[in-house]
């Protein structure tokens, strides 16, 4: 039992948490800064997302180890399908379970944020839901999985950028407005630049057994172009809505959550050896989780 419990922990790769966390807790601070915070909906929102992710590490690492993406030329930690721990039966049983609470939270989160006042919000988040589960899932399960054809990239924009934020924002406010989409859109861009990181330093096993990732397809001096354009980017968005909603300084503060992305962005640049891309990750997805808690930070100190 132990040994299976602790199988789950790692398999379920606590340490990605910050990274899907950074969205939500940005969209819920930008609701507070308008009056809008709630408790309830603040922690089921949390839950909700780490059970998605949690759902999407178990769903990759079952996808990528039954198509023999993951074997022993693989750069960085081993992951849990080589244990042997549990059989493909086991993974099914796991990706059901995990699928069920994730959609249980999802309903439960929709109740408190709508009732049954806002049916057809309620309506609308419910098949929210449903493509998350569907996106955590088939990023790598599944004949057509789409991060073999290179999609995983824009579906991380789309469901660690834009909707984690203004979904988020908007389960409080019930509104949204343009602007909103300027911070998710540089937490998207940060994110994907996670996931791209990842794939830049596995392009050569990917590459290898089919997984055809931005990353094998631009090669390595095209990948090197394209991140740099996720991080700068990911900075003028930023800086584009706090200039549109300038009210103090305090708004700028995230500024320095992107010192050591500057820093690390160059080594990136300067790298030549794909296993020293590791360190970068946890580098690039702890920065982006300090970035969205100071953006928030600092607009609402701005508002107050």
């Amino acid at each position: 039992m132990t040994s299976k419990l602790s199988f789950y922990l790692k398999a379920a790769r606590l340490h990605t948490l910050p990274l899907s966390l950074a969205g939500v807790i940005l969209g819920s601070m930008l609701a507070t800064t308008e009056g809008l915070f709630d408790t309830k909906i603040f922690v089921f929102a949390i839950l909700t997302t780490i059970s998605y992710q949690v759902l999407s590490n178990y769903a990759n690492d079952y996808g990528d180890g039954i198509k023999g993406t993951d074997n022993e030329e693989r750069i960085g930690p081993k992951r849990m399908w080589e244990s042997g721990v549990i059989g493909k039966k086991g993974w099914k049983k796991l990706l059901i379970t995990s699928t069920v609470i994730s959609l249980l939270l999802s309903l439960a989160l929709l109740y408190i944020a709508f009732g049954t006042e806002y049916l057809r919000y309620f309506i609308l988040f419910i098949l929210l839901g449903i493509a998350s589960v569907a996106a955590a899932i088939l990023y790598t399960v599944g004949n057509y999985a789409y991060g073999y054809r290179g999609l995983g990239d824009l579906f991380v924009f789309l469901f660690f950028g834009l909707l984690s934020v203004t979904g988020s924002y908007f389960l409080y406010t019930k509104h949204i407005n343009w602007t909103i989409f300027l911070p998710a859109t540089s937490i998207g861009l940060l994110s994907t630049g996670v996931l791209h990181l990842n794939n830049m330093r596995d392009r050569l096993t990917d590459e290898k057994s089919g997984k055809n990732t931005l990353a094998v397809r631009f090669g390595v001096a095209g990948s090197k172009k394209y991140y740099y354009y996720l991080i700068g980017f990911s900075l003028i968005f930023a800086l584009f809505y706090s200039n549109y909603h300038y009210r103090s300084p305090w708004q700028y503060i995230y500024i320095a959550g992107y010192i050591p992305v500057i820093r690390q962005l160059i080594r990136v640049l300067r790298n030549d050896k794909p296993e020293k891309l590791y360190p970068e990750l946890k580098i690039l997805a702890l920065s982006t989780f300090i970035i969205a808690v100071l953006f928030g930070l600092g607009e609402i100190i701005a508002a107050n």
